[in-house]
């Protein structure tokens, strides 16, 4: 069975309406300098966010998987706002407020090195500048925690 990003790698070059055919219409979507960023995640548990990447004419430029430790190590501390963290992997599974620490966090489900189940964290200001990064297991696939249905 073919990924999706080897589906959505073939389609550069593509149009909108190509991409939209093969995966369906986007669940966000996103401005980016010169084009537009549509994205197609797989939350609220799935640990996957496939973007595509249109230029300004509409045109497929790229398209892969963005929540994973690489496009994660991009977040610039200090520098990244919410939008920023919103434009690039979309909306988080998950928000909590930190009054001690006066920061909102977001996350994210991936899989860490592309094998843990993990969450990662993004801590915000009350400005809302990215403060701090930071990756946890996700309890979700703790074999101790108790739940109502196993896998």
């Amino acid at each position: 069975m073919e990924s999706p990003v080897t589906k959505g790698q073939r389609l550069v070059g593509a149009g909108e309406p190509a991409v939209q055919a093969q995966f369906g219409p986007p669940r966000e979507t996103y401005p980016l300098d010169g084009g537009t960023r549509w994205l197609y995640p797989t939350k609220p548990y799935g640990q996957f966010t496939y973007a595509a990447d249109f230029d300004a004419n509409g045109k497929l430029i790229a398209f892969k998987q963005v929540l994973s430790s690489l496009e994660f190590a991009q977040a610039k501390i200090g520098v990244w706002t919410r939008d920023d963290v919103l434009r690039h992997f979309g909306q988080p599974v998950e928000t909590a407020y930190f009054p001690r620490m006066d920061r909102l966090v977001w996350s994210y489900r991936f899989k860490s090195d592309d094998v843990w189940p993990s969450l990662m964290h993004f801590y915000f200001d009350p400005a809302g500048v990215l403060q701090l990064t930071q990756i946890t297991p996700d309890p979700l696939y703790d074999p101790d925690r108790p739940r109502l249905f196993r896998r």
